[in-house]
Formats: C-alpha cells, sequence, structure tokens
C-alpha cells in the first residue's frame, strides 16, 4: 500500500498529471483527511504523536485505490490477471473453511476458534469479514459465466437453458449463504445476504435465485444446528440474547461510550484513535437516558480499540464536520462504482456490492483503516474504480484521461 501510495504520488510530480484528484469522492477524501490532522493536533484532540502520525498516515489507504485505479490497472489484461487472483483467493478461503469445517483445523493446524467460528486460513476469526466482501464479485462472475453459457447452448431449447441457468444460480449463491452459516460469524452472514440482494436489484437473472438462497436460510440454520451445534450458538442463541439486550450488551455499552465521547467534542472530536485513548477516561463513563442507562456505562471493562462502527469513529475522531465529511466520502465512491450498463456489468455489480456492505452503517466493524480487511476493502475500491474507468473508456476515450491534465489541441 505504501508502494503505491508512494508511486503514485512520484508519478504524478514526475509529469503524469494529477487529474485523477479531480474525482469528487478523491476530494472529499482529501477533506477528511485534512480535517482529521487538524483534530488530532495538541491542544485540539488529545494530542499525542502516535495519533498525529497515524492521522497524517491515513491518506495511503484512498492513494492506494485511485494507484490501482490510474496505475497498476489501467490496461485490460491487468484488471484480467486480479479478477483472476481474487478467484483464486476466494476459492483458497473456501478451502480453508471446508477442511476446518470437516477435519477440525484448517491447513496450517489452527483448530476452530474457541467459540466455535471458523477461521479460514488465519488463527483467529478474522476470515468471514473478509469473505463476506470479495465473494459477491466473485460469484456474480460466476453467474455471468452461467448465462453466458446459456446463450449459448444452441442443441436445447431456450426455456432449458434458462432453468439450467437459474438452478446453477441458486446452487451458487445457496452454496455461499451455507458456508457463511457454517462460519458462523453473525455479522458477515448478514451482510453477505444484503450483499446478494444488493447484486439481485441490479442484477435481473439472479433474482430468482436469490429468493431461493433467502429462503434456504432456515433449512440451513437448521442443518447447522444439527451438524455444526457451535456454529448455530453463535448465529442465533448469542445473536438473539445480544439483539434482546441490546444497551446492556458490550456492543450497547460501546455505542453509548463513543456517543457520551462525541456529545463532549461534537466539533472536533479527540482525533485519530479517539475511542482508544478516551474510553478509559471516567469523565465519558455514564449512560444517557435515551441509550443505555447504565450508571458507569460499563466503565473501563468495555474498552476496545475502536468504536466498532465506522461512521462512530469518524464521529469521535473528528466530530460531526469529521462524520460528514467520511459518509461524503463513502458517497462517493458508491457513486464512482455506480453499475452503469457496460463491459463486465457483473463483475461490477458485485464489486459495487462488496463497498456497500463494508460501509453498511447498522453493523458492527472493525476499524476503518484496519488490516487485513482494510486492505481487502480498499482494493475492491481500487479494482472496482478501474472497471468504471474502463467502461467510460470504452465510450471512447482513453483509459489514462483520470491521469492526465486536460491538453488543448489545434485541429
Amino acid at each position: 500500500m505504501d508502494l503505491l501510495a508512494l508511486g503514485l504520488l512520484a508519478r504524478s510530480a514526475l509529469g503524469l498529471g494529477w487529474g485523477w484528484a479531480r474525482q469528487f469522492w478523491v476530494r472529499v477524501a482529501f477533506l477528511w483527511w485534512g480535517w482529521q490532522i487538524v483534530c488530532s493536533l495538541p491542544h485540539i484532540g488529545l494530542g499525542s504523536s502516535q495519533a498525529l502520525t497515524q492521522a497524517i498516515l491515513a491518506i495511503r489507504f484512498p492513494l492506494m485505490a485511485v494507484a490501482l485505479q490510474v496505475w497498476t490497472l489501467s490496461t485490460e489484461r491487468a484488471r484480467r490477471t486480479m479478477a483472476g487472483m481474487l478467484v483464486a483467493c476466494c476459492l483458497y478461503f473456501v478451502l480453508q473453511f471446508l477442511v476446518q469445517a470437516v477435519f477440525g483445523t484448517n491447513l496450517f493446524g489452527y483448530p476452530r476458534y474457541v467459540d466455535g467460528t471458523l477461521t479460514g486460513p488465519y488463527a483467529h476469526p478474522r476470515a468471514a469479514a473478509p469473505f463476506s466482501r470479495f465473494v459477491l464479485p466473485v460469484m456474480m462472475l460466476g453467474c455471468a459465466w452461467l448465462v453466458a453459457g446459456s446463450g449459448r447452448s444452441g442443441s436445447v431449447s431456450e426455456k432449458t437453458s434458462r432453468l439450467r441457468a437459474f438452478l446453477s444460480m441458486s446452487l451458487l449463491a445457496v452454496g455461499v449463504v451455507a458456508l457463511m452459516v457454517l462460519a458462523g460469524q453473525r455479522i458477515p452472514m448478514a451482510l453477505t445476504i444484503l450483499g446478494i440482494a444488493v447484486c439481485a436489484v441490479f442484477y435481473r437473472p439472479l433474482r430468482p435465485a436469490a429468493l431461493v438462497a433467502v429462503f434456504s436460510l432456515p433449512v440451513l440454520i437448521l442443518l447447522a444446528h444439527l451438524f455444526a451445534p457451535q456454529a448455530f450458538q453463535h448465529l442465533v442463541i448469542l445473536a438473539a440474547h445480544q439483539l434482546s439486550h441490546f444497551w446492556q450488551s458490550h456492543y450497547g455499552l460501546v455505542f453509548t461510550r463513543a456517543v457520551v465521547i462525541a456529545q463532549g467534542h461534537p466539533v472536533t472530536g479527540l482525533g485519530y484513535d479517539a475511542f482508544r485513548h478516551a474510553c478509559a477516561n471516567p469523565a465519558y463513563q455514564h449512560g444517557l437516558s435515551w441509550l443505555s442507562t447504565a450508571q458507569d456505562g460499563g466503565g473501563a471493562g468495555i474498552c476496545v480499540q475502536h468504536a466498532h462502527n465506522h461512521y462512530l469513529q469518524a464521529l469521535t475522531n473528528a466530530g460531526l464536520p469529521g462524520l460528514f465529511l467520511f459518509g461524503g466520502m463513502v458517497f462517493g465512491c458508491l457513486r464512482a462504482l455506480w453499475p452503469v450498463k457496460g463491459a463486465h456489468q457483473a463483475w461490477r455489480i458485485g464489486l459495487f456490492a462488496a463497498f456497500f456492505v463494508q460501509e453498511w452503517p447498522l453493523a458492527s466493524a472493525s476499524d476503518f483503516l484496519n488490516l487485513p480487511l482494510g486492505g481487502w476493502a480498499f482494493t475492491l475500491l481500487g479494482v472496482g474504480l478501474a472497471e468504471a474507468v474502463a467502461c467510460v473508456a470504452s465510450v471512447p476515450r482513453p483509459a489514462a484521461t483520470l491521469y492526465a491534465e486536460p491538453t488543448t489541441t489545434s485541429r
């Protein structure tokens, strides 16, 4: 990420231009970044050198996505290679999930996590979240292949070929949902279903198969109860308990603490990593009448590294202006990724859905700029932006339009 960001800046400074910086989402990203730096300065935020350094370096994530968009994925061959790599990564995760579910350990010898969730290729349950993102474009690539295959079936009737495509896409969608149920993590499973729904809205051939996947969910959960009771415990029993007692749960207390911190600093927040550094301060350890009413707000025992929600994180880091700018950046990215008709339509829909579920506000999430999930998210963003540029370039305009400064030509 650092090399791509620095390479992009170096190439632009050496004469290739700064046209990419005129994109709406990039402008808002720079504003969000600049305001977060201001909020991290001494006497404004908490003022630690670590927080200020991290705030300054945060721009490397958006710059990496731009570098993919206008530089390393600017050719059709590079984009096809990247698509192949993402498919290979997806299949590798599937293999690790299945091996761990069947044999009890993954290929590295790591068992299921203590709560029964699958860890995939990791030692800790970090696989389901990124998998729920990049499985969407890979699934859509499979759907496009199945639809194209049904169109080439000259030896069978059109009705039969459509039925085959429907059954195949249904098996694919149900397989994705089944794998997420088996993984046993609540939020990634819910976001996967949301992502499939988003894909179905844009991709008509997937709609019947998506309904089949949704209706299969109760059956899959029942099978999990019979054959994977730990996953069932995590997905159903624990989730029901947390939702019915949300404001008393750890998530509700963390949410309340973030709001308390934001109320105390509504304009500037407390700078980068505000929640990590301010959570244990007794000044913020109280409840709210309209949220959790716990007298000490859970005390210092609820303190974690971040607020577990990107929008709460933006709010505590940089106040209401930071939240507004972060929301604008997310909107700008989604607008740039919006899958209009054109080449690789299904693939682009999957990439749009991946970023959509990544920034879905009603979900628990890891740190916005954390790895590995943040790296996956910005990689998929860069791939989607590169595909969007290629689609615009086919209108026709050169793919380097975003990169080059405008020039005046005489005829």
